[in-house]
């Protein structure tokens, strides 16, 4: 799968994903650091990349469009853990997650669980 880590996670959680055999790269590898969200968005459907963010704005960015891409992994009530156990968190659920990461949706980690809703949002 690939995966565009926001800005307000750190670069090692691309550097995790990467080594676990996904294609990761972090906002400032592509020179995108204080990019809009809609930016951050334009570059995440360019490379049919899953946006890995704590920032809850892509929800409404993707309401207000009405598409189904790109999906998003909110990880804003989990963001307290270290980007090895967060890592293993997204790595540990993604056999489930990755059929509705493909078609377009928005999961939300939280500590009692995971929030999966697809795409367009209505």
């Amino acid at each position: 799968m690939n995966f565009l880590i926001d800005e307000n996670l750190s670069p090692r959680v691309a550097e995790l994903l990467t080594k676990a055999g996904h294609d990761a790269v972090h906002v400032r590898d592509l020179q995108a650091t204080s990019a809009p969200d809609s930016t951050i968005m334009a570059l995440a459907m360019a490379d049919n990349r899953v946006i890995v963010s704590a920032d809850t704005d892509f929800g409404a960015l993707l309401a207000q469009a009405r598409t189904t891409k790109p999906s998003v992994m909110l990880v804003r009530e989990i963001l307290e853990l270290r980007p090895p156990e967060l890592v293993n968190i997204i790595l540990n659920h993604l056999d489930v997650l990755e059929p509705h990461l493909s078609t377009g949706a928005i999961v939300a980690f939280a500590p009692a669980g995971i929030r999966v809703r697809a795409l367009p949002l209505r």
